[in-house]
């Protein structure tokens, strides 16, 4: 399992890269691989308003379909168009291949996210399930 250092981690497998006041938020390979074979990815509106807890994006697998929650408030500024054509990227690579940049409204809660440490003990736990 692949959980890169310097990223925050939701509870619900979604990453996020802080740069300033932006955020890249994608799916965790954890994610990536108990969803299967991605075949289709819906990215969010640009320039939508969000807040944290947003359902923003949906992503169907040959196993289910799973809702992408924004884990920060602001102004999508970005989506990854590449995702529509080619969802598969997301198995290839769930950390280079990001779903969308969000610009933050308020600052960063990250005491609600995890650390590459605290996500990987999560997932362990969630394996056990």
């Amino acid at each position: 399992m692949n959980i890169p250092q310097g990223l925050f981690y939701s509870s619900s497998h979604e990453w996020i890269k802080i740069e300033g006041e932006k955020v890249t938020l994608g799916i965790t390979d954890f994610a990536q691989h108990h969803l299967g074979d991605i075949v289709f990815v819906e990215v969010p509106e640009l320039n939508s308003e969000v807040n944290v807890g947003d359902s923003i994006a949906v992503v169907e697998s040959v196993k289910a379909v799973s809702e992408i929650y924004s884990p920060v408030s602001g102004t999508i500024i970005a989506v990854n168009e590449e995702l529509e054509e080619s969802p598969e990227l997301l198995n290839e690579d769930p950390y280079k291949n990001y779903i969308a940049v969000i610009e933050v409204s308020n600052e960063i809660e990250t005491e609600k996210l995890m650390s590459a440490k605290d996500y990987e003990a999560y997932c362990i736990e969630e394996e056990k399930k």
